[in-house]
């Protein structure tokens, strides 16, 4: 079990260090949010594709598990149109923030559907990590309707999140490549109508579709296949506690890339992260310690 957990952690390290450049390719891309998922699902779903049949890990879902693909696929298409549309109500930063507290809305979806036991014991560096997150990305400065309608859309994307998370986990039987293909062919056909007249009129230049070929090939192709892995084999408490990788990433390459510096509080907050998530998981290797004894 110990070493199944182990294979699970570093999936999801690397998986959360890509979700962190997602949004500078949403960004370099300059087409409509909705054109973006879409084809982030053709091109993410072709690329899937190719790899399941290559790696024969076609299985057929059962009745119960064509549900749960269904829900999960459902679940994750609008978690993106939901948080890439708040980026245009709020800023990119308050968006952030608010979507970052799916780790809590996730403990709480796994201990009523699940009856896993909320860890007492973890919630303070949870909070810790989410308190770091709002010094890093200003949450205090939303005001005015047009930026609580952002707030609400990254609520809505965050608790989405949370359920295609859950989906994921009661999908043992399939290989993860496949779980994501299915969704991603869900997305496909689910946002086909509205997007065909945008895909018709959108100007793509080079760099657009560099973009999005990084997208939907990297970042979703490749990236989905490790999550799903990484849900597969971490319990809901641990999957909650790296998913913070995901806005300090975000944030160096907000530094990076768009040269915007840290102030003395964003900086703060970046170190709360990672002092938190170092803390969540020294926290649950000494606990496993303590059960091996």
């Amino acid at each position: 079990m110990q070493l199944r957990n182990a294979g699970g952690s570093w999936r999801m390290v690397l998986a959360m260090g890509l979700s962190g450049t997602i949004g500078l390719l949403v960004v370099e891309s300059g087409l409509p949010v909705l054109l973006v998922v879409w084809l982030r699902c053709l091109l993410g779903g072709l690329g899937l594709a190719a790899w399941v049949m290559y790696s024969r890990q076609w299985q057929k879902p059962d009745r119960s598990e064509t549900i749960w693909l269904a829900v999960g696929g459902l679940a994750l298409v609008l978690n993106w149109l939901c948080l890439f549309s708040a980026y245009r109500y709020s800023s990119i930063a308050v968006a952030t923030v608010v979507y970052h507290v799916q780790p809590f809305i996730l403990l709480l979806l796994a201990a009523v559907l699940q009856a896993e036991a909320l860890p007492l014991r973890k919630l303070p560096w949870l909070l810790l990590a989410l308190l770091g997150v709002a010094l890093s990305s200003g949450l205090t400065e939303a005001r005015g309707a047009s930026s609580w309608t952002g707030i609400l859309l990254a609520l809505g994307a965050a608790t989405l999140y949370a359920v295609a998370t859950l989906a994921a986990q009661r999908l043992q039987r399939l290989a993860p490549a496949q779980i994501a293909m299915l969704q991603m062919l869900i997305g496909v056909l689910a946002l086909a109508v509205p997007a065909w007249p945008l895909a018709a009129s959108a100007q793509f230049s080079a760099h657009a579709w560099l973009a999005v070929g990084v997208l939907g090939l990297v970042h979703t192709a490749w990236m989905y296949t490790l999550m799903y892995s990484a849900f597969q084999r971490l319990s809901a408490q641990a999957v909650a506690g790296l998913s913070f990788i995901y806005p300090v990433v975000a944030l160096l390459v907000d530094w990076l890339w768009f040269e915007r510096r840290p102030q003395p509080l964003s900086a703060l907050g970046m170190v709360l992260i990672l002092g938190a998530v170092w803390a969540y998981r020294r926290q649950g290797a000494a606990a496993v310690r303590s059960r091996a004894r």
